[in-house]
C-alpha cells in the first residue's frame, strides 16, 4: 500500500486528492472524478462525501449534476498542494512493466512533470517497434490515474525516432534540452 494511502486512511482517497491537487481549476462531474482515478462509482461517491466534510472540496448541484472542485479558500490548501506534489511519484520500474505490455520498447525518458519542467512539451517520450496504440494508451491512461493528472507523451518506431534525430526535429531536440532521465535505452543513439 502506498504511504500516503496509510497515512490519508485510503488509495481511494489519495487518489483523488491527488487528481484535486494536480487540477486545482478545473470543475469534474462524478463519473469524470470515477473514470480519471480509476474508482468505482460508489468508492468515488463515499470519498468525494468525506472530502468535502473536509471543506477541501466544493461540491455544486445535487445528484446526477453535481459536480466537484477544489474549495479555493481552504485553509491548508497551499501546504497540502505542495505536500501532495512533492509525494506523488511512480517508480520507472512500475513505469517500465506498465508500458512494456504496449510492445518492444527501445527507449523510454522521463521529462516534464516527472523532472519538474513545466517547459518540455512533453512528459514521456515512447520509442519502439511493433507499438500497439490501443495498449499504450491504456498503460499512458494508469500511469495518469496513478499520479493524479493528464500526462503529454510522445511515441515513435525506432526509425522514426532515428530520422527525427538525425534532423534536429524540435520536439526531440526539446525533450533532450531539458531535464530529463532515460529509464530505458536499447537504442544505438
Amino acid at each position: 500500500m502506498d504511504s500516503l494511502a496509510r497515512l490519508f486512511g485510503s488509495l481511494a482517497r489519495v487518489k483523488l486528492l491527488r487528481l484535486f491537487m494536480f487540477n486545482r481549476t478545473e470543475t469534474l462531474s462524478l463519473a469524470d472524478i470515477a473514470k480519471r482515478a480509476k474508482l468505482s462509482r460508489e468508492i468515488t461517491r463515499a470519498e468525494l462525501q468525506k472530502l468535502f466534510h473536509t471543506g477541501l472540496i466544493e461540491r455544486r448541484g445535487k445528484g446526477h449534476r453535481a459536480s466537484y472542485r477544489v474549495n479555493q479558500r481552504y485553509s491548508h490548501l497551499e501546504a497540502l498542494a505542495a505536500f501532495v506534489r512533492s509525494t506523488t511519484s511512480i517508480s520507472p520500474a512500475n513505469l517500465l512493466r506498465l508500458l512494456k505490455k504496449a510492445g518492444n520498447l527501445r527507449l523510454v525518458v522521463l521529462s516534464g512533470v516527472f523532472t519538474g519542467t513545466i517547459e518540455s512539451g512533453v512528459d514521456l517520450l515512447i520509442v519502439g517497434d511493433r507499438l500497439h496504440e490501443r495498449a499504450l494508451r491504456a498503460a499512458v491512461y494508469a500511469i495518469e490515474a496513478e499520479l493524479g493528472r493528464e500526462l503529454r507523451y510522445a511515441s515513435f518506431t525506432t526509425d522514426d525516432f532515428n530520422y527525427r534525430l538525425g534532423i534536429y526535429d524540435r520536439l526531440i531536440r526539446d525533450i533532450f534540452d531539458y531535464p530529463h532521465q532515460a529509464i530505458l535505452d536499447r537504442t544505438r543513439a
